[in-house]
This record gives structure tokens, C-alpha cells and sequence, in this order.
């Protein structure tokens, strides 16, 4: 069985897994990101781990989802909203330099959404909208197995659909760092996953930080329904750790939010492969090289 080397770089993190074409992981290595060290010192860890690891696991094809917008015919990366030293980098040429094998980049959301798609909590539906809620809001359409682009870039930046006119976009108020500053507002404590802890406790001021994040969420992914018709909606990242209360407050304010004659609409459902997600989700990309590439030698 042929394996696959996946890359997932974030904003917080690194990691690189090697995985069949089954989806299984068979090795994995995990970096903290050092956001002083730029995009140049997540280039100088992979290139400390690379070598090694393709010498030991001989993968015939690299997938690589990217914490931010991304070229993704070219694999030329837009730009890093969190880390500098990324903007208009060639990382689809520079990773298949430096290892001779054919690459695939794409957004990191678009590539967690073919995961869970394929490997996770999507699995039997189609089309499959995926929305990760971390440090920023990131989603995902696949339809028919393969990631919905659209015109260049093509991520489904729902993060930054407007909730008014005045601006205010999605990720001021369902990111993680959005329901932190809620919570020291309130004086439950300082992160988002006391949120969870106080739940557990009916705790009033929990349930209204739960109901307006979860009311909001629903708002923008409303549009979602309207215009793409998933059938269903799977809630990753971080903030879907809260569990089956931030999952049944977005489907009852998604069903006020939607036009009758759509009604019930999408399943909603939390995310099955966690932290896995995007190295999944980069397997299956590797998988889909064309055919026709040759990679280019190491140099």
C-alpha cells in the first residue's frame, strides 16, 4: 500500500505525518510554532525533519494544508494572518524541491473539510460543509469527494461573512480568542474551555455566552444552507470540544434562520477526527496528484 506525507502548518502549529491510502497515520511528529521565527522558521523545521522521515517512510506524493489563503493551483501561498514570512512564498515549489516529490497545498480548512469528509463525521453525505472554530473561523465545502474551490483563492472564508452592516464579521464573535474575551468579560475565567466546565454547572451566564455565539454561528451559516445546501454541517476546532450543548444550540437557531420550504435542513453534527483533521484531510489531497507530474529532483 502506497504511502502519503502530510503537512499541516497553523499559526500555533506544525505537524507532519506520514499515512496510507486508507487514512490511517502511521507516524506523526508535532512543533510548536514559534511566531517570532516567521514562516522562515517553520521552513527551518521542516527542513530538519523532512529528509529523514521521507528517507525512513518513502511517500510517493506530499499534502500540505496552510493556515492561510492559498493559490491552490500553484501552491503559492497569499498570505499568513498570524505569522510573517509567508506572503506570495512558493511553498508547493519549495517543498518539491527540497524533496524531489510531487506537492499539493491547499487551505487548511478546505483540507480539515475533505477529512472529515472522507475519513470523519461526513462520511455518507454529500455535499459536506465544514466549519473550524479556533483561533480564527475557518470552513470547507466538499461536494462529491472533492473540495469546492470556486474562483481563485478558494477557501470558503466564512469567518469573514458580515453579521450587520457595520462590519462586524463572523470571527469577532465564534473564535476562540472572541468567546476568551467574553468569558473574562464575565468573570468565569479566562479561556474558552471553562465554558464547558460552567455548562456542566448551569451556570446562567455560561448558557448566554453559549446561545449568542451559538445564535451567531448559526446566522452565518445560514447563508451556508441557502446558497450551497449541504446536507450536513460538521463544527471543528477547538470550541466544538463545548460538545453536544454548542451542537444542539446551533441546530435549534439554525432552524429559525432558514427558509421553510428548506426546512429541516443540514444535519448538524461535531467533528470526528479532532486534531487529525487536516492531516487526514492532506492524505487524501496527496492521493490526487495528477498523474502526469514528475516530481523535480532534490537539490
Amino acid at each position: 500500500m502506497p504511502k502519503y506525507l502530510a503537512i499541516e502548518i497553523g499559526g500555533t502549529k506544525l505537524q507532519v505525518a506520514v499515512g496510507n491510502s486508507a487514512g490511517k497515520i502511521l507516524e506523526r511528529h508535532r512543533f510548536a510554532v514559534t511566531p517570532s521565527a516567521g514562516g522562515a522558521g517553520i521552513r527551518k523545521q521542516l527542513k530538519a525533519t523532512l529528509p529523514a522521515l521521507i528517507k525512513k517512510q518513502r511517500p510517493v506524493s506530499i499534502g500540505v494544508g496552510f493556515g492561510g489563503p492559498v493559490d491552490w493551483k500553484t501552491g503559492k501561498i497569499c498570505c499568513s494572518h498570524q505569522i510573517e514570512g509567508w506572503s506570495d512564498f512558493p511553498l508547493q515549489r519549495w517543498l518539491e524541491d527540497l524533496t524531489g516529490i510531487a506537492t499539493r497545498v491547499d487551505n487548511d480548512a478546505n483540507v480539515g473539510a475533505l477529512g472529515e469528509a472522507t475519513r470523519g463525521a461526513g462520511v455518507g453525505f454529500n455535499p459536506v460543509f465544514y466549519v473550524t472554530l479556533g483561533s480564527g473561523v475557518g470552513g470547507g465545502l466538499v461536494v462529491d469527494g472533492k473540495i469546492y474551490h470556486g474562483a481563485k483563492p478558494g477557501e470558503s472564508e466564512i469567518g469573514h461573512i458580515r453579521l450587520d452592516k457595520s462590519g462586524k464579521i463572523l470571527e469577532l464573535s465564534c473564535s476562540g480568542w472572541a468567546v476568551d474575551k467574553k468569558i473574562r468579560a464575565s468573570k468565569l475565567g479566562d479561556h474558552a474551555k471553562e465554558l464547558k466546565l460552567a455548562l456542566a454547572k448551569n451556570n446562567p451566564i455560561a448558557k448566554k455566552i453559549l446561545n449568542e455565539t451559538a445564535t451567531d454561528l448559526a446566522f452565518g451559516l445560514s447563508h451556508v444552507v441557502h446558497l450551497f445546501h449541504p446536507e450536513v454541517i460538521i463544527l471543528g476546532g477547538g470550541l466544538s470540544l463545548i460538545g453536544e450543548p454548542l451542537r444542539k444550540a446551533v441546530a435549534t437557531a439554525l432552524s429559525g434562520f432558514i427558509m421553510e420550504a428548506f426546512a429541516p435542513g443540514p444535519k448538524i453534527v461535531l467533528a470526528k477526527l479532532g486534531e487529525d483533521a487536516v492531516p487526514v484531510g492532506a492524505l487524501a489531497l496527496a492521493r490526487v496528484q495528477p498523474s502526469d507530474r514528475s516530481p523535480r529532483p532534490t537539490r
